[in-house]
């Protein structure tokens, strides 16, 4: 007796169910409501009343445990069959259909189908792929189902688009996996007789030749001189005819099969209509004809006719004498040669020279050296562009551009030069100068400038230092300066102060007024010694020559003032005895060259070192203009680079903080710092902020020149002598040759 059918009597289909989702059947189409899901399943995927499960693939792999899926079980593995169809010919005469042959493969991992046509030679139809690999749904009512591997089988038909291919044959590995799929493969079947076919065959035999051809091998001289090329200069002299002129070609001559080709060297402003080749490359003949043959007419063989009747036929032969034939002469390689004519279809072409390739080629195979033929004369050279004299307006070079160029451009500055001498790090490339007013005024004699030069653009800039009772700053805008005596309204380019033009105890005149040069900074001293070969004032090597020229009866007077300057026979002598030594020697040496002199030939000396109380006054007076706030972030920014908190970071770290705040420092200011706080490579930060903090530890305040010192890169102490003591020993025996004093340097005089 069966249970009611009410809840709790009958078991539920849905325990142990997970999945209720409901598939889409319906959709909308142009406004019209459609069904356009009838083949999908109900909820949670379980098929409706009368659906049937149709497998996605034809072939199932089995294996133990779980399956694998079918595109990696028959990954590369494909049935093939051999197959044709019948197409119909409609508009011939010779034939009513063609049997064309094809090769059907079915890949297994994903049902897909793919028909190939074998490609015949002089076939006339498009042949290769027939059908893309796809899947082929079947023929109607079920159309809606594809082609599964069940389908196939040997002598039988199937439908693919509607036209029909007739199975023949078929592979070892598709007859060994159908059958052990439980297929019965049938026999295999013959392809029937294709009439074209038959057709084409019987017309390539009758054209079988019935005599050897015959051959020119030319793939030799192609791979020994392939890309090898003869270029010829030559000369065209066309001037007899109207309008005509030499005209000059360039003759290109192929080794890899004696071809020669001719272009025309075309000028800026030909004058005539100009074409890419005054010859296309062809084999060039020597006799030139106007007239070409005809085709048919230039043979290798002669044909003889030897028997010509209605009953017999027609009889032929060659002649193997070749009586007939038309002998051309072409130009080879060895009928090239410079000074030799070339015959280029009646036309004389000169040839005037080669280049080195060429000359080498015939060196090398013929013995022949070629000298070039000159036959038109040097061009004549071109007048001087004259220049108007400068007018007054804009600058010269600006004024020059307007006489150049029709579009004037803006004058080019050296770039090269900019690039190598611009500023670089701690390089300033700046040669900075002291120097006073020449002049009888006893309020200006007493003023002093800082001439700077430089280098990157030859630009010069003036600053007054100020002093007690008057006012300092910019006294000349940076820029280049012309030298005196020049005339202003001139077509000559004006002349410029260089570096050359600037060192100790010269004289410049800087609109109107004179300035001498009386000390510069250790830096410009250093980099004209360094750069000798550019500044000759700093040459040693030159100085030494002119002492060299003093003549010898004056060596002893050397001798003896030397003497007498150092009674303990030490070998020094103090600087200012030395220098006015080589003033009264008649020597022509300037006041720089006694320097450089000098400072080659002196004993170092210690420079004295700033107050550290002093460098921390000067920095609170930079922040208190600035004004510089981000203290405290500093601070942060030490404490978190220090990671275990030691209080100490490297100089390399400090100096990066430092920039990365903008710390309003001058470069020496900031590094005399940062040395007075290190305990070798490491920084007591804390004291270095706590010292330069000017809210809560003010220093008293400086003098405008003590910041001035570190602004200008200055020495601390311009009254001290830069030298004390020269070794004069040394330098008469690199002079004179003298043996040097024996002396201990320690005991030097001051």
């Amino acid at each position: 007796m069966a249970l009611p059918f009410l809840p709790g009597n009958s078991p539920s289909r849905q325990l142990g169910k997970e999945r209720f989702h409901k598939s889409q059947h319906w959709d909308t189409f142009d406004g019209v409501p459609m069904l356009v899901g009838s083949e999908k399943p109900g909820i949670g995927g379980e098929p409706l009343y009368g659906q049937k499960n149709k497998p996605t693939f034809s072939v199932y792999p089995r294996g133990q445990g779980s399956d694998l899926p079918a595109w990696l079980a028959f990954d590369k593995q494909a049935l093939c069959f051999e197959a044709y169809f019948q197409e119909a010919v409609t508009e011939s005469q010779t034939e009513t259909h063609r049997i064309r042959k094809c090769k059907i493969y079915f890949y297994m991992e994903d049902d897909t189908i793919q028909v190939v046509e074998p490609e015949h030679k002089n076939s006339g139809i498009p042949q290769g792929t027939f059908i893309r690999r796809q899947r082929i749904p079947l023929p109607p009512p079920d159309d809606d189902q594809f082609y599964n591997i069940f389908h196939f089988n040997v002598n039988q038909q199937m439908v693919l688009h509607s036209r029909i291919f007739i199975l023949t044959d078929c592979d070892s590995f598709t007859r060994n996996f159908l059958t052990k799929l439980g297929v019965h493969v049938n026999d295999s079947t013959t392809v029937p007789e294709d009439p074209y076919s038959n057709l084409r065959e019987q017309i390539e035999k009758s054209m079988t030749p019935l005599r050897p051809y015959e051959r020119h091998d030319t793939l030799k001289q192609f791979l020994d001189h392939d890309r090898k090329v003869l270029r010829f200069f030559c000369l065209w002299d066309d001037s007899k005819s109207t309008f005509g002129d030499p005209r000059e070609l360039v003759l290109h001559y192929y080794l890899a099969d004696d071809t020669i080709e001719i272009r025309e060297v075309i000028s800026r402003k030909p004058g005539r209509t100009t074409v890419p080749k005054f010859l296309r490359r062809c084999k060039l003949p020597k006799d030139g004809v106007a007239r070409v043959k005809q085709p048919g007419q230039v043979t290798d063989r002669t044909v003889l006719n030897v028997l010509s009747s209605t009953s017999q036929g027609s009889r032929f032969i060659l002649d193997s004498l070749k009586t007939g034939s038309v002998q051309e002469d072409f130009y080879k390689d060895c009928d090239l040669a410079v000074g030799a004519e070339v015959n280029v279809w009646g036309r004389r072409v000169l040839l005037t020279d080669c280049d080195s390739f060429t000359k080498e080629y015939y060196r090398s195979k013929y013995g022949i050296d070629f000298t070039p033929v000159h036959l038109q004369a040097p061009p004549a050279p071109k007048p001087p562009r004259m220049v108007p004299p400068y007018n007054g307006f804009g600058s010269e070079e600006d004024s020059l551009g307007f006489c150049l160029n029709l579009v004037p451009k803006p004058p080019q500055k050296d770039f090269r030069k900019l690039m190598e001498k611009d500023r670089c790090g701690f390089d300033g490339h700046v040669l900075s100068f002291r120097a006073k007013m020449v002049t009888s005024d006893p309020v200006d004699r007493d003023r002093t400038f800082l001439i700077s030069f430089y280098l990157s653009d030859d630009s010069i800039t003036v600053f007054e230092r100020p002093i007690s009772g008057g006012f300092g700053g910019k006294f000349l805008e940076r820029g280049r300066v012309k030298k005196p005596g020049q005339e202003v309204f001139k077509a000559e380019k004006s002349e410029y102060f260089t570096a050359q033009d600037l060192y100790v105890g010269a004289t410049l005149c800087i609109n109107n007024r004179n300035f001498q040069l009386l000390d510069a900074d250790e830096y410009t001293y250093n980099y004209m010694e360094r750069h000798a070969e550019e500044f000759p004032k700093a040459n040693v090597g030159n100085i030494i020559s002119q002492l060299r020229s003093i003549p010898e009866e004056k060596q002893s007077e050397i001798w003896k003032f030397l003497t007498l300057s150092d009674p303990s026979n030490t070998g020094f002598i103090p600087y200012e005895s030395f220098s006015t030594l080589l003033s009264g020697l008649d020597c022509s040496l300037s006041e720089h060259e006694v320097l450089v002199l000098g400072r080659h030939f002196s004993e170092p000396v210690q420079q004295s070192e700033v107050d550290v109380g002093l460098m921390l006054a000067i920095a609170q007076d930079f922040l208190r203009k600035k004004p510089f706030d981000d203290l405290p972030a500093m601070a942060r920014a030490f404490t978190h680079q220090d990671k275990h908190k030691e209080g100490h970071l490297p100089s390399k770290e400090m100096r990066t903080i430092c920039k990365a705040f903008q710390l309003p420092f001058p470069e020496k200011l900031l590094e005399d710092l940062l040395s007075r706080f290190s305990d070798g490579d490491n920084i007591d930060y804390n004291a270095f902020l706590a010292g330069i903090n000017w809210f809560e530890n003010p220093a008293p305040p400086i003098k405008p020149e003590d910041s001035l010192k570190f602004v200008l890169n200055m020495p601390p102490n311009e009254a001290e002598a830069p030298l004390k003591n020269v070794n004069y020993s040394s330098l008469l025996q690199d002079v004179f040759g003298a043996p040097p004093i024996s002396a201990d340097p320690t005991t030097a005089v001051s």
